[in-house]
């Protein structure tokens, strides 16, 4: 299949977001409370769906995790290291260095669905599970370290975090899945990436930010093309087989979450700009992202 129509399904989704908000006028309530079913309910339902009906085993699992967290404090030190590349307002910094290490795990879940392999959803979905609490704790570090205690406390109630283990538990003790539950959670769960990516349409947004764009363009950078870059020495350094390393380099390669603008106005920073930012790098991955699933390819 054609990288341009792996990604173009998404992307359309992603654009009929945003046509429904600015162009029909769907109310920002409506897309706030899908969100939220899309966050507590239907994605953890995926998420536990795909890894528990794949088999794993441990010691692959254990090298994938160290992967992983390998790629997550590549994204972190590349964030820090943009305070030493364009010296940047600090206030500004700390709000956009989540940009260069959070992740859209609706787009790396559909994009990896359609690589076609039984496999490559489960193993996306192990990823995400991983790597959830340490952008976390990397988000909330940047934006006020004093408030650790409260995010600790947070990552133990994520749903993705508690999906994800309950799944792993599943599926390494082989524990059987009623099959009206496993076809509830599979119906829930088909319904997650749609509706995530036309709430990650309705959230882009292209104004302000002007003044900080030698940040922005480190961020964006950072997440598009330097992480991917370490990423693919990283699957080399490690041994992992050609599938895995496809599935890391584009989870590592998917632009920021949407829900990071939403974490800087919460904890005070600059919400507009880490939108903009965020915007830009989902615009932009339309053709980094196709160049990085050739280079996989």
């Amino acid at each position: 299949m054609s990288v341009i129509l792996l990604i173009l399904p998404d992307f359309l989704l992603i654009a009929l977001g945003w046509l429904l908000l600015h162009r029909f006028k769907f109310d920002r309530l409506f897309f706030a409370q899908a969100e939220k079913l899309v966050y507590f309910v239907l994605f953890p339902a995926l998420l536990f769906h795909s890894i528990t009906r794949a088999p794993m085993a441990l010691g692959s699992t254990t090298v994938l995790l160290a992967a992983t967290v390998g790629v997550m404090l590549g994204g972190i030190a590349l964030a820090w290291l943009g305070r030493l590349a364009v010296r940047p307002d600090p206030a500004a910094h700390a709000a956009t260095a989540q940009c260069a290490f959070r992740f859209n795990s609706y787009l790396a879940l559909s994009l990896a669905a359609g690589l076609g392999w039984a496999d490559a959803q489960a193993t996306m979905a192990v990823i995400l599970g991983f790597a959830v609490p340490i952008s976390n704790v990397g988000a909330v570090h940047a934006l006020a370290s004093r408030n650790g205690g409260r995010a600790l406390g947070e990552m133990a109630r994520n749903p993705f975090i508690l999906a994800t283990l309950a799944a792993l538990a599943f599926n390494f003790l082989q524990a059987p899945i009623p099959h009206v539950a496993e076809v509830a959670l599979g119906r829930l769960g088909s319904c997650a990436i749609a509706l995530g990516l036309l709430c990650v349409g309705a959230t882009l947004s292209l104004e302000g930010g002007r003044r900080h764009a030698p940040l922005m363009a480190w961020m964006i950078a950072a997440k598009l093309v330097l992480l991917p870059v370490w990423t693919l020495a990283l699957t080399g350094m490690l041994g992992l087989s050609a599938r895995e390393s496809t599935v890391l380099l584009l989870f590592s390669a998917v632009p920021t979450s949407s829900a990071a603008h939403v974490l800087a106005a919460r904890m005070g920073g600059d919400g507009r700009l880490v939108a903009v930012t965020m915007s830009l790098g989902t615009l932009l991955s339309a053709i980094t992202l196709p160049i990085w699933l050739g280079i996989a390819g």
